[in-house]
């Protein structure tokens, strides 16, 4: 009798762990939208037209933002507080997509801000070096090493790293930065949940 109360006990418990278990975010699911957490920041993605998806991004320290990424990868919008960005692209973006490893290409963007006139154009150059699986908690997640650099129309560099991204969320969930030196550092998301209904 003891023995059938305690195995019905674990079997409740065990129940109870899996009930509180969240599912995966997986390509069928993530078009319903989903959030990815770190601590100080929570984001929120849902895909929109145009093969837009938008970001709600909200922090422990600063106001929000809204961000729109064309496939997840490529920032076009940002709105903040602190100011609205567009980045307009002077090529077809679309013809990026799908990725693969070995991609390289350059588009060139003029930068749109309600603060000050552009003073030049930007070129946004990726390279896919190959893929990676990236763990997010109990999800793992085949992602794109995607190397992003960002020049000034005289060739300076803006902005370089390389993004881990998912071609199934469509959302970069880490970024690499001094990759390949001493000063290596990896940023990104811990968790990763759907959008409540």
């Amino acid at each position: 009798m003891r023995t059938s109360t305690i195995a019905m006990a674990l079997a409740m418990l065990s129940l109870t762990g899996a009930a509180q278990a969240a599912p995966c975010v997986d390509a069928k699911s993530a078009k319903a939208g989903f959030v990815l957490e770190k601590p100080g920041i929570r984001s929120e993605f849902r895909q929109a037209p145009g093969g837009m998806v938008a970001v709600a991004n909200n922090y422990q320290s600063q106001s929000p933002q809204t961000q729109y990424l064309y496939a997840g990868l490529i920032e076009v919008f940002r709105d903040s507080d602190t100011g609205r960005l567009s980045m307009i692209p002077l090529g077809d973006i679309k013809k990026l997509f799908p990725l693969k490893a070995g991609a390289k290409s350059k588009t060139e963007f003029v930068q749109l801000s309600t603060k000050k006139a552009p003073k030049g154009t930007e070129t946004l150059a990726l390279a896919v070096k190959g893929k990676e699986t990236l763990s997010l908690g109990e999800c793992k997640y085949s992602v794109l090493a995607v190397s992003e650099t960002t020049t000034s129309d005289t060739g300076a560099v803006i902005d370089t790293f390389t993004a881990l991204y998912s071609p199934d969320l469509q959302a970069v969930l880490a970024r690499r930065y001094d990759e390949g030196t001493s000063a290596q550092s990896q940023v990104g998301f811990e968790t990763i949940k759907p959008l409540p209904e």
